[in-house]
């Protein structure tokens, strides 16, 4: 599986420098688009994580951008003449729960009890842009492919859940991943 995107660092609509109608509680919230190809030919979901290592340093964890899981691939849009098969719109992270109700978004990093932030589910369980507070860091979207959804992942499922779930399926999911700079 290939994953890749038109940029190498995520253009400010969707990250820190994000327009002020581009975010909901400060926190940028439209997700950036991104492409899949060359897929399993027997996979029929995606399920993905975009995370922060760099953050490490900073916060002492690695911090969780967006997870979902249970994408159904039929469900998205295809174009046989186009190079990319696959292609997850730009602000996909809002608009997914209408478009396609069986796939799930999960936590992100902004719904630990440690931040004290509002629990709305529009902060806590979507895309979250990148955000550096000290200087560009390097952020990884990971993209797992399997034949069947993976069992017990309800809206608001934490990203541990999600790595079990792929684990104990009882497939070796097809995969792939990409890194992306956010500017600080």
């Amino acid at each position: 599986m290939k994953i890749s995107a038109d940029f190498t660092v995520v253009p400010d609509d969707f990250a820190k420098a994000a327009a002020p109608e581009y975010r909901t509680g400060g926190v940028p919230v439209i997700s950036f688009p991104f492409y899949v190809d060359e897929v399993a030919p027997d996979a029929r979901y995606l399920h993905w994580t975009f995370t922060d290592p760099d953050s490490i340093p900073v916060c002492g964890f690695e911090w969780i951008h967006w997870t979902v899981a249970n994408l159904p691939i039929d469900a998205l849009m295809f174009d046989f003449n186009d190079s990319h098969a696959l292609q997850i719109p730009p602000d996909f992270s809002r608009q997914m729960t209408a478009m396609i109700p069986e796939a799930v978004q999960g936590r992100n990093s902004s719904a630990s009890k440690f931040l004290g932030r509002d629990n709305d589910p529009a902060v806590i369980m979507r895309y979250n842009g990148p955000q550096p507070p000290d200087k560009d860091h390097d952020y990884y979207l990971h993209v797992y492919a399997t034949k069947e959804p993976l069992p017990g992942l309800n809206q608001g499922f934490w990203m541990n859940e999600l790595l079990h779930r792929l684990r104990e399926c009882g497939e070796t999911p097809d995969q792939g991943g990409m890194f992306v700079t956010g500017r600080a």
